[in-house]
This record gives C-alpha cells, sequence and structure tokens, in this order.
C-alpha cells in the first residue's frame, strides 16, 4: 500500500494575489488554475521541480478569513526544502520575500525562517 499527501490547503484572500505571490515572489509553478463557478476556483501551485501542491482556497466565511496568515498558530506550517540555499536566500531577498532571522546552521542543515504575503511563516532550508 502506497499513499500521499499531495494537495495541503492555504486559505488566502483573494486567489489573483495568491497566485502573484507565489509564483512571482518564490518561484513557484501555477499548476492549475480552474473555474469552478460561483466564485470558487482549483487554483494549484508548487515549488520547482515537484513536490505537495498547495491547494489556494479564497476564504469563503468570516471564520476562514480569521485564520488567514494564522493556521500554524504562529509556528512554521511549511518547510521549502532547496538544493542550494544560499542562491535561493538570495533570491527571495532580491524579490523582497520577508526573512524573520538570519540564516543559521543546525546540526540538520542551514535554515531561515520567513513570512509569506500573509505572515504564514516558512522554513528555508537545505539538509
Amino acid at each position: 500500500m502506497q499513499q500521499q499527501i499531495i494537495y495541503v490547503t492555504l486559505v488566502v484572500r483573494a486567489y489573483d494575489e495568491a497566485i502573484a505571490y507565489y509564483t512571482q515572489m518564490l518561484g513557484f509553478d501555477l499548476v492549475e488554475d480552474t473555474d469552478l463557478g460561483a466564485g470558487k476556483r482549483w487554483v494549484l501551485v508548487r515549488p520547482p521541480g515537484g513536490g505537495v501542491h498547495l491547494l489556494l482556497a479564497q476564504a469563503a466565511s468570516p471564520a476562514q478569513a480569521a485564520r488567514i496568515g494564522d493556521q500554524t498558530g504562529g509556528r512554521v506550517g511549511f518547510f521549502l526544502h532547496t538544493d542550494d540555499f544560499w542562491r535561493d536566500y538570495a533570491d527571495f531577498q532580491a524579490r523582497g520575500v520577508t526573512f524573520c532571522e538570519a540564516p543559521r546552521a543546525e546540526a540538520y542543515g542551514t535554515v531561515a525562517v520567513f513570512e509569506d504575503l500573509y505572515g504564514n511563516r516558512w522554513d528555508l532550508l537545505q539538509l
């Protein structure tokens, strides 16, 4: 038996601003953007080279909107692995990605925490 997590939902304010951020600022690929009618879309982005897809889901209620940017209670909730930390760190800085700390060396690799458009915390990580 084989199972995989292939999509993770990320609640966003608006589809187009989220697509712009993840594709332009982080360099993710837009995999799918399908109109489902009634203002809903099926929007998938993923890092270049593959991996888990983010399903960008526009908040549809006040309760969902209240979770934007705080889906993990302020903890790092997403881990973006890279094959070249310093290349991607410099690229992200040049694009205006907000880092919460300076890069640091840990026993498991090089890491720096950044925040996305909504304040969700991510590790940029090279093992």
